[in-house]
């Protein structure tokens, strides 16, 4: 399906956009990747946490830890805004992050559940933790072969550069969330793994619990992995420190199907959930708070007037 064509106003805005975008990242490539690193944390520490989203962030926080001390959470939201401008920055240098070499940028752990699902279909999930585009990158270099499932931004020209920024890179097929199921099918019936992240909100998704609260989620994985009865592991990502990345690959979810459908794919997309929401409290700074994951009471009145 072709993408609607921009009005005038639009490749005003987008344009203007993309050339900012494209300024820092070329900014960001000029000085190296842990200089653009450190400059993309400040920027985030000190810029982007005082933008109207941190408020959505530290309401999340009190949602989901409100055994947590007001410090406790600021930290969190400091680290998390750290992560995020250095992740942004790091774009400009993703053919950098190796797994080899004399001074590898990635270490992976658990690398013997990785080995398990070589050579067959396999959906490998995980969440935004830490820089997310590390682990499909560890993927391909350790011989996974297959595609990751993305989100484009708004803004197609950004979407272009980092699409591009990944090709360079060398891994996995991009696939947009919106328009490659049948290729998706196609891959896993064809023995390879797809490589998706699944913490977001989807208005087309289910209610099932996250943090003790319904987040409508979407199906799609429990619905792959039952159709196709191909595996599932989790992996996820840790920011060690400036530039460095230590990702962590989970054992496969182990589920026996009912054989009611329906039931079964929500009560999997219900552990999808509790296995991520695990990994978000293992390290509750690497995740990324800011996503609009949970219901606000608007969204209930709404709903409930439908």
């Amino acid at each position: 399906m072709a993408a609607p064509a921009l009005s005038f106003s639009q490749k005003l805005r987008y344009g203007t956009e993309a050339a900012l975008f494209l300024a820092f990242m070329g900014l960001f490539r000029l000085i190296g990747v842990d200089a653009a690193s450190a400059v993309g944390g400040f920027i985030g520490r000190e810029i982007f946490a005082r933008t109207r989203v941190t408020k959505r962030a530290r309401d999340n926080l009190i949602a989901a830890f409100p055994e947590k001390s007001e410090g406790e959470r600021d930290a969190i939201i400091r680290t998390m805004w750290d992560n995020l401008g250095r992740t942004v920055a790091e774009y400009a240098h993703l053919d950098k992050f190796d797994l080899s070499g004399p001074n590898p940028r990635i270490q992976v752990n658990n690398l013997e559940e990785i080995d398990k699902i070589r050579g067959k279909g396999a959906l490998i999930v995980s969440g935004h933790f830490a820089n997310w585009e590390i682990m499909p990158i560890s993927a391909s270099r350790y011989g996974i072969d297959g595609a990751i499932v993305y989100r484009p931004p708004n803004n197609p020209y950004v979407d272009r550069y980092i699409s591009r920024a990944r090709a360079r890179k060398g891994y996995a097929e991009q696939i947009s969330k919106h328009q490659g199921t049948r290729r998706i099918f196609t891959l896993l019936r064809g023995n390879k793994a797809i490589l998706l992240l699944a913490d977001q909100k989807t208005n087309e998704g289910i209610p099932v619990p996250f943090f003790g609260r319904d987040a409508m989620t979407t199906p799609a994985p429990a619905a792959l992995a039952l159709k196709l009865k191909v595996p599932m592991i989790f992996a996820s990502n840790k920011r060690l420190g400036g530039a460095r990345f230590a990702v962590t690959v989970y054992p496969p979810l182990d589920f026996t199907p009912s054989g009611d459908d329906d039931a079964d794919m929500r009560t999997m997309t219900a552990a999808i959930n509790l296995r991520l929401e695990e990994m978000v409290r293992a390290d509750p700074g690497q995740w990324l708070w800011i996503h609009r994951r949970w219901p606000t009471e608007r969204d209930v009145t709404t709903s409930k007037r439908l």
